[in-house]
């Protein structure tokens, strides 16, 4: 005997009315935080991004995914078309899907980090402009956090931080008050990543 739901519907009957169209749907993107040890610093490697939004900003590696593809599948694959890095193990961050953190349209991203020991080279691919390596300063000030990146260009982005209980291993919440030279919301990705993993 088939299960009905309180409208006396079997599941083939349900899926045959439903429509997805009724509901907005959000468009998903992996981002990717990839940090190295050097010279006693922590560096991480970001992309000039090299088209619209954000045309000329600084950016962690990544983009939408493809249909029939997991977000980590996204991750490795975006990794390795826009730096030519791969075979990395990824590891998550957390889901980003805070309204407007996207001015295209609903965006959500599972970010993730790694970590190298060795010191990779970096070549900019598929729609990134550049690709470079950048040391990475963290200071605390009270319920800010700064952070300062020093490459090709020099800028620092600044966040409130806000404690919470830990969750995943991330023990705060953060909101962006100068993004600095970052797009998007990486400026608060990267401070989760650094807080998770570093």
């Amino acid at each position: 005997m088939e299960l009905r739901d309180k409208h006396g519907l079997t599941e083939a009957e349900f899926l045959a009315q439903y429509r997805p169209k009724d509901y907005e749907r959000p468009s998903v993107t992996a981002d990717i935080a990839v940090f190295r040890e050097k010279s006693g610093h922590k560096e991480l490697l970001l992309i000039r991004r090299g088209g619209h939004p954000f045309l000329g900003k600084w950016a962690l590696p990544g983009g939408f995914s493809n249909r029939g593809e997991s977000v980590g599948e996204t991750a490795a694959r975006e990794l390795e078309e826009e730096t030519h890095l791969k075979n990395l193990s990824l590891e998550p961050v957390g889901l980003f899907s805070d309204p407007g953190r996207d001015p295209r349209m609903w965006v959500m991203s599972e970010a993730y980090a790694a970590l190298l020991w060795t010191d990779e080279a970096a070549k900019a691919g598929d729609d990134a402009a550049d690709a470079a390596w950048f040391r990475v300063d963290a200071a605390e000030a009270g319920e800010t956090l700064t952070l300062h990146f020093t490459g090709k260009e020099e800028f620092s982005a600044v966040l409130e931080k806000k404690t919470r209980p830990a969750i995943r291993g991330v023990r705060s919440a953060y909101r962006i008050l100068d993004a600095g030279g970052l797009a998007f919301d990486h400026a608060k990705i990267i401070a989760c990543a650094w807080e998770k993993f570093l």
